[in-house]
């Protein structure tokens, strides 16, 4: 079939209706960046074309030279065929106006902590931005959410911490495009402990979540991604416990920690029952990101 394609298809159009022929086709998962096959066929198309992807309709009918069709066939059969995520064909992901570079050393960006950080989602626990002089991201990945704390906090110098080489490398390259190699310090570590001393204003993390029987069930596409990222015991809250017991040490004073653990919300009430946990409004409801100060901790006997 690819091959036919590769002789038959001459424009735009036709490589759209191809691919989002082939994606229904596949029964494809969407999770990382679209919602649906046609959104999905035109970032993929119009990425591997250097074309912006908010303008489809002008190149509809541009015919494309044998390369280009050669390289655009090629990513719809490894979307189709292999699953393999388009941010991962593409080597880039959104979240809201910010895009980064990704690869399979990590984790494709997507976090409810972006939108927070975007509509001011910390008020009243941080007023004002000039307040964070240091903030901390754990589980950085890509260093998606470090390159966000810098940006939304101007005056902050940032650490943020991966126990993963690679994921480390992909995030040099981010901050490096965003030019804030002065500001985010990238650091291998396990969670806490090459920070030992350090405290902070904020520290924020997106960690692995994902349960043992979540995991068995992963689509094609999540299986793509590293491991590592993903999984965190059998309820999903290994590293989350790990986070909560030990970040008032890491705190300031009137420090604030923010954490996203998906689907867990139960299972960590009924964990932590002497708690007050404050659930974040995102645009999926507020029961993925929680946040507590250091304040409600140290009272809690933590």
């Amino acid at each position: 079939m690819y091959e036919i394609a590769r002789s038959q298809l001459v424009t735009v159009r036709d490589c759209l209706r191809f691919a989002v022929s082939r994606f229904k086709d596949a029964n494809l998962f969407y999770g990382h960046g679209t919602d649906n096959a046609y959104d999905e066929a035109a970032w993929l198309i119009l990425s591997m074309l250097g074309l912006p992807l908010d303008r489809l309709e002008p190149f509809l009918d541009a015919r494309l030279l044998p390369e280009e069709l050669e390289k655009v066939v090629e990513a719809i059969r490894q979307r189709a065929e292999e699953h393999i995520p388009t941010a991962y064909l593409t080597h880039e992901a959104w979240l809201g106006e910010y895009k980064f570079y990704v690869d399979q050393r990590t984790i494709v960006p997507r976090s409810f902590i972006a939108e927070i950080l975007r509509d001011g989602g910390l008020e009243p626990w941080i007023e004002h931005a000039e307040l964070v002089h240091r903030a901390l991201d754990l589980c950085t990945g890509s260093g998606c959410l470090a390159i966000l704390l810098a940006d939304h906090f101007p005056d902050a110098e940032v650490d943020a911490i991966d126990l993963s080489p690679d994921a480390l490398d992909v995030a040099e390259i981010n901050v490096a495009n965003y030019n804030m190699g002065e500001r985010i310090h990238l650091i291998d570590s396990d969670l806490f402990t090459e920070v030992e001393g350090e405290t902070y204003d904020l520290i924020v993390s997106n960690p692995p979540y994902v349960d043992a029987p979540s995991m068995e069930e992963l689509p094609a596409e999540y299986r793509h991604e590293p491991e590592m990222a993903l999984g965190s015991g059998d309820d999903g809250l290994d590293i989350t416990r790990k986070i909560i017991e030990s970040a008032t040490t890491y705190l300031n004073e009137m420090g604030v920690l923010m954490v996203e653990i998906g689907h867990n919300r139960e299972v960590l009430e009924a964990a932590y029952p002497n708690l007050p946990f404050v659930w974040m409004d995102t645009s999926s409801g507020d029961g993925f990101v929680f946040l507590l100060t250091r304040e409600t901790l140290v009272e809690a006997g933590y």
